[in-house]
């Protein structure tokens, strides 16, 4: 069986990604060469920044903040408390001379099951929350699981609704994917929800900001994070590579392994698995530098990523 579960923008994990994302495109825009690692924690009333930014300029992060929250469609009466303190030396003399940001090890994949080239049960699960009925959200959380024969076993759907809401919007949505068993709503009542309701950190919707729990995750998590950073950079140059595999050897499947030592710009690991068979990349240059010039990972492409997956929505490392 195979499972995965995906949520809106409006989900409070994700906000708080948003937020962490949309703090560090304001940055790049005006300082392309700002080395950024914000965390955003919120709840109840609070939003927390907190993190190390270099930067040649300033922003208004309340402004950003409360701009991200009022596109989500929630209040943007919150209280902001931010600690950004600069990059540490330790790590930025090695990052100055085009080491990597951390050590760590990133992934990347692709197959051939949807036009997004993700795992299928991943896709559907964005599909049905893309689709949800008027009235439904902005929070709202899906889960599919497939059998073995490839068909839908089981639909999920909890989504934010007005008190008295009608569910067979949902129901209808869930059953037009024919599984055997749905959930709508299981608790009954979903209207209390974000930040009223609960609380939320960035990095924390790792496995579906990827592919799912089907594909293995490094461990690291992207928003907020400048391309020096290779959990992020070198996770989406995975991906590239991946894509490229998998139509170059008409491939079914394709997984790419990367992993770098802090302040090295060579990675210690890149290998490629095309369906089961190993293979040393080779082909491509895997120094940070390299990758960030390649994907034009100084430009403020990031906030549209922090939304709905990292992987399989058109980015520049998905083609």
């Amino acid at each position: 069986m195979k499972i995965a579960e995906a949520v809106t923008r409006g989900h409070v994990d994700k906000v708080c990604d948003q937020v962490s994302d949309a703090l560090l495109d304001e940055y790049l825009k005006q300082d392309p060469d700002s080395r950024v690692a914000v965390e955003t924690a919120g709840g109840h009333g609070v939003i927390f920044l907190v993190g190390e930014v270099t930067s040649k300029t300033k922003i208004d992060e309340s402004k950003i903040v409360k701009k991200v929250l009022r596109e989500i469609g929630y209040s943007s009466n919150v209280k902001i408390i931010s600690r950004l303190v600069q990059q540490s030396p330790d790590i930025s003399q090695g990052v100055d001379t085009g080491g990597a940001g951390d050590q760590g090890i990133m992934i990347g994949y692709a197959c051939n099951e949807n036009k997004a080239l993700i795992p299928n049960e991943l896709f559907i699960a964005r599909e049905i929350l893309q689709k949800l009925p008027k009235g439904f959200g902005p929070d709202a959380k899906s889960q599919v699981v497939i059998n073995p024969k490839g068909e839908i076993d089981s639909v999920v759907i909890s989504a934010q609704h007005a008190r008295g809401a009608d569910f067979k919007p949902l129901q209808k949505l869930a059953e037009s994917y024919n599984p055997r068993r749905t959930y709508i709503n299981p608790t009954g009542m979903f209207v209390v929800s974000g930040f009223e309701s609960d609380s939320g950190l960035t990095g924390r919707k790792i496995v579906q900001d990827a592919y799912g729990p089907r594909v293995p995750v490094g461990g690291g998590a992207f928003s907020g994070k400048d391309a020096t950073k290779v959990d992020r950079s070198a996770a989406y140059m995975a991906r590239k590579i991946a894509v490229d595999y998998l139509k170059k050897y008409g491939a079914k499947e394709v997984l790419i392994r990367i992993g770098y030592s802090i302040g090295v710009a060579e990675p210690v690991l890149a290998e490629a698995i095309i369906d089961k068979r190993s293979k040393k990349i080779t082909d491509y240059d895997l120094r940070p530098k390299a990758i960030i010039e390649y994907l034009s990972l100084k430009q403020p492409v990031f906030y549209k990523s922090a939304q709905n997956g990292h992987f399989g929505h058109g980015f520049a490392w998905d083609f």
